[in-house]
């Protein structure tokens, strides 16, 4: 029993250790480049331009929402439609020191973070902080295009 207790520590520790590593070997082009891909696609989302915000997603775009569940690119598009109609003032900030970028060999890149959401109802701020993971294809125009979406904690 010992020796099974040994066994699951080392190999918890070795996990812990792993993931650390993948942490640090972030190619820092990479992560700059999803950092402002991020900024980019959500300054078309802080202005309201949705057909620029879509162009930043795959047509196949699969969202997976805690709260509303999963929506291709359509419902996806109408939602932020929405969204922006009904919250004219909404804004998205990422939290600062969250973002955190993963290379995909032969795919392109997984983006983790926190980001904030604030707009005004009843004359009074109301904001959230909420987790999102997103996956980054590289396309064959060299082109970068968020396929999948998880937006969680809500």
């Amino acid at each position: 029993m010992k020796k099974l207790l040994l066994l699951g520590g080392l190999l918890v520790m070795g996990l812990v250790g792993n993931k650390q590593a993948l942490a640090q070997a972030q190619p820092d082009e990479l992560r700059q480049r999803i950092a402002r891909l991020d900024a980019e696609m959500f300054a078309a989302f802080n202005a309201h331009d949705i057909p620029k915000l879509m162009s930043y997603f795959t047509p196949n775009l699969e969202f997976y929402h805690d709260k509303g569940g999963l929506a291709g690119f359509a419902q996806t598009q109408q939602g932020f439609t929405q969204v922006s109609k009904q919250s004219p003032d909404i804004h998205r900030e990422l939290v600062p020191g969250s973002l955190e970028v993963y290379p995909v060999p032969g795919y392109g890149a997984i983006e983790v973070g926190e980001h904030r959401f604030c707009h005004q109802e009843n004359g009074k701020p109301d904001c959230g902080t909420f987790k999102f993971t997103m996956l980054w294809q590289q396309q064959k125009d060299g082109a970068w295009r968020v396929a999948r979406v998880v937006s969680y904690g809500h």
